[in-house]
């Protein structure tokens, strides 16, 4: 099984070079990698890694950090650019809201 998908590629990548067809990735995108499973071919975003560096605090991450301050059934109730807001109940029964700042990280204001 993976001689033929290993064939079939390397046919799909002869017939476009030999036919003036142009490749839609770069180099630089395009890994094969090669494993137990065969050959399966790995194409990279230039641009996660300038994601990952301008993404502020998820509501994953703040829920997780509420419940961590103690809060349980911890729910945003509201997100801003600037902030998110996270409701939840302590242990004495009480509704309290934690706010966080929506940066990485998600510290406490």
């Amino acid at each position: 099984m993976s001689r033929l998908i290993a064939t079939s590629l390397v046919l799909a990548i002869a017939a476009t070079v030999f036919t003036g067809g142009v490749v839609p990735v770069a180099a630089q995108e395009l890994e094969l990698r090669l494993g137990p499973d065969g050959v399966r071919p790995v194409i990279r975003d230039p641009r996660a890694h300038e994601r990952d560096r301008q993404r502020g605090c998820s509501s994953r991450e703040a829920r997780a950090a509420a419940r961590d301050e103690g809060l349980r059934q911890a729910e945003i109730i509201r997100e801003t650019p600037r902030r998110i807001t996270v409701e939840g109940v302590n242990r004495r029964g009480r509704i309290e809201r934690v706010t966080f700042a929506n940066v990485r990280g998600c510290p406490t204001i």
